[in-house]
């Protein structure tokens, strides 16, 4: 297959290259497009074939289920079956925009999509490229992230060339990706509300506008291998390079030492080494290959970054990755959620 790459302006997206691509997307193809988040790989989310070759694009395992993406917010209502007050609350104050709500499914969901369960995760990206291709194509579409199933996830349409080149119908090039970091995946499909995934609407977000809310284990803990994703990133192993990532956790000045001590090891072996540094930290290594990946004091550098420093240590050939940790507050929980993940939550703590 030859995948046709469209360049389309983010601000003024041209309606005559987007009609194309709602055209394949109507007739079963595959159409990878930038969102606020990170590019995503569309299909129609109606037809269970489509979603299914989804799928085998990405080598996805079936049991992790897809988002479906909608063009405005009369597109929700045709797709779910209920809609809690709760979930009216957080679509009043947050769409469009980078969260997703899993609530009851319709009957016109294929189990394609859901993974087999009775609900379904729903986005309305304000994305303006990603907004008028889903309403020209007339469907909701599924939409997961357009990269080889585990790898980092896309924010740029090169990355995604990269992972799918041959193996979809389109890429729609809108330039790089605002927030770099998945949306966040919110349950409201019950009466208590359950963070299921963090991203750029933040848990203080939310519980200032419903109150308290549950987050569920796997979001900071290493998932049980019996578990039943609700939704995308709860079960398996994502966001990870070919090399081998290690978190270093502790005080400054000794994880410091500590990334200086096992990389000096390391190469003493012949590994080519990775380490992923801030501008805090950059001059402080002494050896290996340090890629900077934000500013700590400005957590959204280090969101926009991180896949893509991930993808760069695999462009450089590094066998093993060393990255410093991150604070958990704000959008510090969705940076150390995707780092936990493409880590396997193997830590050095010192």
């Amino acid at each position: 297959m030859e995948t046709k790459l469209v360049k389309v302006d983010s601000e003024n997206p041209e309606r005559e290259l987007l009609t194309e691509a709602a055209e394949i997307l109507r007739k079963g193809g595959l159409v990878a497009f930038p969102t606020e988040t990170v590019y995503g790989l569309g299909a129609n989310g109606l037809d269970g074939d489509a979603c299914k070759r989804i799928y085998e694009a990405k080598g996805r395992p079936s049991d992790n289920p897809l988002i479906l993406t909608i063009g405005d917010i009369s597109g929700l209502y045709p797709i779910v079956s209920r809609v809690t007050e709760n979930a009216e609350k957080i679509i009043d104050a947050f769409w469009p925009g980078p969260i997703t709500l899993v609530l009851p499914k319709a009957d016109c969901v294929p189990s394609a999509v859901t993974g087999g369960l009775d609900t379904v995760a729903v986005r309305y990206p304000s994305n303006k490229i990603a907004r008028e291709l889903i309403k020209l194509a007339g469907i909701p579409v599924a939409a997961p992230s357009a990269n080889s199933s585990g790898k980092p996830s896309p924010t740029r349409a090169s990355h995604v060339a990269f992972d799918l080149d041959g193996k979809i119908d389109m890429i729609i090039d809108g330039g790089a990706a605002d927030w770099g970091l998945e949306s966040t995946i919110l349950d409201v499909s019950e009466d208590k509300l359950v963070l299921l995934r963090p991203g750029a609407v933040t848990q203080e977000m939310i519980e200032k506008v419903v109150g308290p809310i549950d987050v569920d284990p796997a979001v900071y803990s290493k998932p049980s291998k019996d578990i039943v994703p609700k939704a995308p990133g709860m079960k398996y192993k994502h966001y990870s390079p070919s090399a081998k990532v290690i978190l270093v956790s502790g005080p400054g000045d000794n994880v410091i030492r500590t990334i200086n001590e096992k990389v000096r090891e390391d190469e003493a072996k012949g590994l080519k080494v990775g380490i992923m540094a801030t501008v805090q930290t950059e001059n402080s290594y002494e050896s290996g290959n340090v890629l900077v990946v934000g500013d700590r004091d400005k957590p959204e550098t280090i969101g926009a970054n991180l896949f893509k420093i991930l993808r760069k240590f695999d462009f450089i050939g590094a066998d093993v990755v060393y990255s410093e940790v991150f604070d958990e507050d704000g959008e510090g929980a969705a940076i150390m959620n995707r780092l936990n993940k493409a880590a396997g939550f193997n830590y050095i703590r010192c």
